[in-house]
């Protein structure tokens, strides 16, 4: 809430902020996107590589020279999965030499909070913390002696102390905030957010700490940008209920010759003219009702996926894709291409980074390629089915059985594991010349 109010207040301002959420998330780059009205890009230095975060944060930022750079950190500012700390939020502060603005939870503390502030300027990688913000502050009294503490001790200025505010609060699931799209008046809710911040912290100051990061290294390494004479249409499931795409995997597609076309599962009934689909990830479960009823898409997707047309599917992408869905105490039917039931349950059946290692050769992904990416779902398959062919052994993560990810038939990968462009730069134009490949031998069978 204090990246989307300072934000907000800066673009209230008429200044340009080029947000970045550092981690793999979709649902906080989509608040951090609508408070700046730019796209933003998540920075994750297990899925993309550290030189390539680099990378991204130049050619992304330094598009308009005049705009603001804010990221936004993961978890604790040193918490990571490597003991040195190098893919932790403060492993890309230093990897982009940019000054650190901490927000500290006030609630249960007092003069002790600068303890806290004190190891984390002292823990490895060493940061420049350059300011503090006290949050969900309980009483003046408090913020005083905290303010005190941490100026004193620390050596840092406390920029700002934000009262606990239950009207500032986006409510929760089990995937983290609710998105922009299922939020009322989420324009507003950000306003207020803006307002807030800019009451009770002095933005002059944090404006300021912008300009105190060096230059950085003005040559950017950009993998992304290729030519090609390949043209294909592929569909892409985008809407309320499947809205996790990274913006690099689309800007992937299209450069290595897809023509995207979008398409509303709660509101299409049929699929366009497209030569591949492409299923995202988001929450098919609160929309089951909606999907399910959907007959005519599903029984065009099945019947486009079974006639040997290329689709790739991601978690909410692969449950739509299966027999049924139980949410709830109710059970849905759905597309019914894979041999699984869905079942949701009360605690995360795949939560973190998966590794991946190619068992076999397909249309998407080669033998012995490994593959990084990241899981977190609820659902699991109701039992294994024994006429599955899969692509990756998991080597770290759940997957799809704990032991296998990437189910293949026919033309289709569904997988959990979600994939960035970026670290699997061949994913794209793989996707792109399978679809290709599939529309030339479809014109030459009907010649």
């Amino acid at each position: 809430m204090v990246s989307v109010g300072i934000i907000s207040h800066f673009v209230s301002q008429g200044i340009a902020v080029q947000s970045f959420k550092k981690g793999p998330d979709f649902i906080d780059p989509m608040w951090l996107s609508l408070a700046s009205g730019r796209e933003c890009y998540n920075l994750d230095p297990y899925l993309m590589g550290i030189e390539a975060c680099c990378d991204s944060f130049l050619k992304n930022s330094s598009k308009d020279h005049n705009c603001l750079s804010l990221l936004e950190g993961n978890h604790g500012l040193h918490d990571g999965m490597d003991l040195d700390g190098s893919d932790s939020s403060a492993g890309v502060a230093v990897m982009l030499k940019t000054p650190v603005l901490l927000v500290v939870d006030s609630r249960h503390s007092n003069r002790g909070i600068a303890a806290m502030v004190m190891g984390m300027q002292a823990m490895p990688p060493r940061v420049t913390i350059a300011g503090v913000i006290l949050n969900q502050v309980r009483s003046l009294r408090q913020m005083e002696k905290q303010k005190s503490a941490i100026e004193k001790f620390c050596n840092v200025p406390v920029l700002g102390a934000i009262p606990v505010d239950k009207e500032l609060v986006i409510a929760e699931r089990h995937l983290g905030l609710t998105t922009v799209g299922e939020t009322e008046n989420a324009e507003q809710f950000i306003q207020r957010a803006g307002e807030r911040v800019a009451q009770y912290c002095d933005m002059k100051r944090i404006r300021s700490l912008f300009y105190e990061a060096p230059a950085l290294r003005t040559k950017i390494i950009d993998k992304s940008e290729t030519t090609t004479d390949v043209k294909v249409k592929i569909g892409v499931f985008k809407d309320a209920a499947f809205c996790f795409y990274y913006p690099e995997n689309l800007s992937a597609l299209g450069n290595n010759g897809a023509d995207l076309v979008f398409i509303d599962s709660l509101q299409e009934s049929s699929l366009p003219e497209i030569d591949g689909l492409y299923l995202g990830g988001g929450f098919p479960e609160s929309f089951l009702d909606v999907l399910s009823t959907n007959i005519g898409l599903l029984k065009d997707v099945h019947e486009k996926i079974e006639s040997g047309m290329p689709a790739y599917a991601e978690c909410g992408g692969l449950i739509y894709l299966c027999r049924s869905a139980s949410y709830g105490d109710k059970t849905y039917s759905l597309a019914g291409l894979l041999p699984f039931d869905i079942v949701f349950q009360r605690n995360p059946a795949g939560h973190g980074y998966l590794d991946l290692q190619s068992g076999t050769d397909s249309g998407w992904f080669k033998k012995g390629v490994q593959v990084k990416a990241h899981e977190f779902h609820y659902s699991k398959p109701l039992a294994e089915s024994s006429e599955c062919a899969y692509q990756f052994d998991v080597i770290r993560g759940n997957g799809i059985t704990g032991k296998h990810d990437g189910v293949l038939y026919r033309n289709l990968f569904a997988s959990y594991g979600h994939i960035h462009a970026i670290g699997n730069p061949e994913w794209a134009k793989n996707f792109v010349c399978f679809a290709y490949d599939i529309k030339a031998k479809r014109s030459v069978a009907a010649i």
